[in-house]
């Protein structure tokens, strides 16, 4: 869990001009969104030692490619026609829609910019943006761009039914002959565009008596199962079907499948928040492959789990020794200290960045002061509270 606090899951419909789209989410309208999940499995009491999947884990890369937007149109088009075979819709009313997370509200703008065209608007009461494209220019600049880059039988009817059958796209249809990609190749950015629709990084934990077994998986689901049948064979891993849900599931769990999906999305940048959720993803891969356990551990603490019996949220000396760790880095005072602490640690910023992401928080006053020349003094804060034992302040 990437934010603070319990999160509410919710799934929500909206409406555009009398046309129905409706799209299922895991977002929460408490927090900014919980895109990146951590699963935990029972909740046995944890011990000192660390297990996880005994397959065979083959390295990547420690360093992280530089982040790239798609250069060419040809690029571009293969990514946008994923994002719109994800979360696009053609309506009736001859428009584009297309739905983003509110903390994706720069993608909108930059592919609103990228096109020339559309208009970005907040859902009232919902953390989503639209970005509507309705000009004639614009619905025809996006097909030329997507045309032979769309997979979904789906939007390539809403296409066709909803744009092109309409009297005012006569001209248009006579000189475009619209094509479905059905190209087993998804080396391109496709699945980028798709995967910032409707993919999820997942860690899942699973706890067990003297062990816990770490599992990465990447997740899709579908109400049909063609573009997952085409996901498994690119990458590897299993698809399942929930009755209750009536939807498929595309599952990596496997290293394997994991260091296939980090090779795509390497080359292949996600444009989204999901990339950052990616990158925490690909770093606890690399502290298994390196035997890391401890620094997997100490990784997925800094990633805000909540649960009261998952890994390391009983270990009080681990707590306690982080916070005199913020206070060696710091050199500033640890309050309400209620536990018996040892000053004999070291603390990585990189686990500090990490920590202060889940927990921090940063807050700036103003107090009335005689002793300066505008009679104000400002205070700068940075706090950690932590329940079991004790809190660090930064002033």
């Amino acid at each position: 869990m990437l934010y603070a606090g319990t999160t509410s899951i919710f799934s929500f419909k909206y409406f555009i001009l009398n046309d129905t789209v409706k799209k299922l989410k895991q977002w929460s309208k408490s927090t900014a969104g919980n895109i990146f999940n951590i699963k935990n499995g029972t909740s046995e009491t944890l011990c000192n030692e660390t297990v996880v999947n005994t397959e065979n884990v083959k390295s990547i890369s420690v360093h992280v490619p530089e982040h790239l937007r798609p250069v060419s149109d040809d690029q571009f088009g293969h990514y946008l026609a994923g994002l719109i075979d994800g979360d696009g819709h053609f309506s009736s009313k001859q428009q584009l829609v297309i739905v983003f997370h509110s903390l994706d509200a720069p993608l909108a703008y930059y592919i609103k910019e990228r096109l020339g065209f559309g208009n970005v608007k907040k859902v009232k009461d919902k953390n989503a943006f639209l970005l509507v494209i309705a000009a004639r220019k614009g619905l025809e600049k996006v097909i030329n761009l997507i045309n032979g880059k769309i997979r979904t039988e789906n939007k390539f009817n809403q296409i066709t039914n909803n744009i092109l059958n309409h009297d005012n796209y006569a001209e248009f249809r006579k000189k475009i002959s619209l094509k479905l990609n059905s190209d087993k190749d998804l080396k391109n950015h496709w699945l980028a565009g798709f995967s910032d629709a409707d993919a999820s990084f997942q860690i899942k934990v699973l706890n067990r008596t003297n062990k816990v077994e770490v599992r990465l998986n990447f997740q899709i689901d579908q109400k049909r199962d063609s573009i997952l049948l085409l996901i498994k064979d690119f990458f590897g891993g299993h698809i399942s079907y929930n009755e209750i849900k009536d939807e498929y599931s595309y599952n990596s769990y496997s290293y394997g499948s994991a260091r296939h999906i980090i090779s795509y999305f390497d080359h292949y940048h996600l444009l989204s928040s999901k990339h950052v959720h990616y990158l925490k993803w690909r770093k606890s891969y690399i502290c298994v492959q390196n035997g890391n356990y401890a620094g997997l551990t100490k990784y997925y603490k800094t990633l805000g789990s909540k649960q009261p019996n998952s890994i390391i949220s009983n270990d009080i000396k681990l707590s306690s020794l982080f916070v005199l760790g913020l206070k060696k880095l710091y050199s500033t005072e640890v309050l309400r200290v209620n536990s018996i602490l040892t000053d004999d640690t070291k603390l990585s910023p990189y686990f500090v960045t990490g920590f202060s992401d889940g927990e921090a928080t940063f807050s700036f006053t103003i107090s009335k002061s005689n002793t300066t020349r505008m009679n104000y003094y400002p205070f700068f804060f940075y706090r950690i509270t932590w329940k079991r034992c004790c809190t660090f302040t930064k002033n």
